[in-house]
C-alpha cells in the first residue's frame, strides 16, 4: 500500500543531482534511504530542491539512482521572509538555534559577531549549520532551505544593508530595557500598514549588546524592542523573538485568507 505524499520522507537533493527526470543520489543519500530507513526499489519519497520545488520520487533497480514521478504542491511557507541576525553563544547552543528557527520557518539565519560574541564560528561550524538547517527543513516538511551565512560582524550589517539585498525590511534589535516598546505591538502596527516588508530580527549574545551597538543599530534604522520585563537567555531570547515574528506573520495571513 503506498503512503500519502504527507507521510512520505523527505530528502533534499541539489540541481547538480538532477538528469533526464532521474536523480543521482549522493553516497550519503543512499546509506539514509537504503540503510537508515529500509527502502529499497518501487519505495518513494519527496524530493524538495530548497528552493520551493519538490516532486514525487521512487526508487530505482539501481540504489544510486531515483526516477522523478510527478511535480508537488504544497503551502507550507511564510507569507513573509524572517531573518534572524544572533550571536552564537559557546558551546553547541547554536545548532539548536538553527534547528528551530527552521522548523518555525526562518528564510534567513546569519551569525552575528558583535563585541561580547564569545564564538567565532570556523567553517566547519558554518557546514554543520547548513547541514541541520537541511535536515530541520526536510523534517518539517518546507519547500525552502534557510540560507546560512557566513558569520557577519555587527559592524559590517550596520554599515552596508547589502545583507538584505534590495527587499524591504523592518528590521529591529532586541533589548533589555523595560522602557522599550514591546516588540509584539510593534509588529501588529506593522502589519496593520500592510507594506509588505520581511522582518529581521536581531538577538545579542550573553553579555548583551554594548551602549555603542545599540545607538550604532538604531541608527541604521533597527528599531530598539523588549520581549517583555523578564531577563532571558541568549538562546531563549532566539526562540521568543521568532516565534514572535512568525506568530504575527501566521495571523496576518490568517486574517487575510492567505
Amino acid at each position: 500500500m503506498k503512503k500519502s505524499p504527507g507521510q512520505l520522507q523527505r530528502l533534499a537533493i541539489a540541481p547538480e543531482q538532477l538528469q533526464d527526470q532521474q536523480i543521482c543520489l549522493t553516497v550519503d543519500q543512499q546509506h539514509y534511504l537504503h540503510d537508515v530507513l529500509r527502502l529499497g526499489h518501487g519505495d518513494q519519497f519527496i524530493a524538495i530542491n530548497g528552493q520551493g520545488q519538490l516532486w514525487l520520487a521512487e526508487l530505482l533497480t539501481t540504489s544510486a539512482q531515483a526516477q522523478l514521478l510527478q511535480s508537488l504542491t504544497e503551502h507550507t511557507e511564510l507569507a513573509l521572509p524572517v531573518m534572524l541576525l544572533a550571536a552564537p553563544p559557546k558551546g553547541n547552543y547554536f545548532d539548536q538555534v538553527v534547528r528551530s528557527s527552521t522548523e518555525l520557518g526562518v528564510s534567513h539565519v546569519v551569525p552575528l559577531i558583535s563585541q561580547r560574541t564569545l564564538l567565532n564560528p570556523s567553517p566547519h561550524k558554518i557546514q554543520r549549520w547548513r547541514r541541520i538547517a537541511t535536515e530541520a527543513a526536510e523534517q518539517s516538511h518546507r519547500q525552502m532551505i534557510p540560507t546560512i551565512f557566513e558569520p557577519v560582524s555587527f559592524a559590517e550589517v550596520v554599515a552596508d544593508d547589502q545583507i538584505y539585498d534590495s527587499r524591504l525590511w523592518q528590521k529591529y534589535i532586541c533589548i533589555v530595557d523595560a522602557s522599550a516598546p514591546n516588540f509584539l505591538k510593534c509588529l501588529s502596527q506593522v502589519a496593520e500598514q500592510g507594506n509588505g516588508a520581511g522582518i529581521a530580527i536581531m538577538v545579542g549574545p550573553e553579555g548583551g549588546w554594548t551602549d555603542t551597538e545599540k545607538k550604532q543599530a538604531q541608527s541604521a534604522g533597527y528599531q530598539a524592542v523588549t520581549l517583555g520585563r523578564r531577563t532571558l537567555r541568549a538562546v531563549t531570547a532566539t526562540y521568543m523573538a521568532v516565534s514572535v515574528a512568525i506568530a504575527q506573520i501566521e495571523l496576518q495571513t490568517a486574517y487575510k485568507g492567505g
